[in-house]
């Protein structure tokens, strides 16, 4: 077998040419067997790759990947195709939009739309519940500049702090509950 390199035919390019490889040089590697001993996959060629549909890899017609049930190969995030939101968006995506879509808005709004995941719903009330009571304290110390900009700083380090809670715990599924609200927020799903 010899593998010529690819070489540019056009004249204004030119390239040594490596010399030609000597058959009785080379060194051979090893066939390269399966781990662990596990069968080879039906229906390929020895010297074929898979295709990624025959793993299950789909995304669907959409192409948002809802719908499958393999890993994410662009984030490195397993199984997230295995639950279904009702917006064509990942579901660690969605659950962190509970937050940083202008709380409490962005939570109403996802209780709104979605209908689907209990994780993306769980979010969103206790967004709505938490920055609700956030925003009536910032009409009622408005007198106060220095109790705004404190209520201002705990605001968005309590957006950041859930909205990474939201994205990561997405693989558990756990919920990270805020004292109050935490608990209401399951009860209301749990009711649903």
């Amino acid at each position: 077998m010899n593998f010529a390199p690819y070489q540019d035919e056009s004249p204004e390019v030119e390239r040594a040419m490596s010399p030609a490889l000597a058959e009785t040089n080379r060194v051979k590697s090893p066939p390269i067997r399966s781990p662990h001993g596990s069968p080879p996959v039906s229906g390929l060629a020895s010297n074929a790759l898979p295709s990624p549909t025959q793993f299950g890899a789909s995304t669907g017609a959409t192409g948002f990947g809802n719908t499958g049930y393999a890993g994410d190969v662009e984030s490195g995030r397993w199984n997230m195709g295995a639950f279904d939101t009702s917006l064509p968006i990942r579901m660690d995506y969605e659950a962190m939009l509970a937050y940083l879509l202008l709380p409490p808005a962005g939570g109403v709004f996802l209780l709104l739309v979605e209908h689907k995941s209990d994780y993306v719903r769980f979010h969103a009330w206790q967004s709505s519940m938490l920055f609700t009571l956030m925003f009536i304290l910032h009409l009622v110390f408005a007198w106060s500049s220095f109790v705004s900009w404190s209520l201002l700083l705990l605001d968005l380090f309590m957006i950041g702090f859930l909205s990474m809670h939201a994205y990561r715990d997405v693989d558990t599924l756990d919920h990270y509950e805020v004292p109050i609200f935490g608990r209401l927020a399951n009860s209301f799903v749990d009711d649903e």
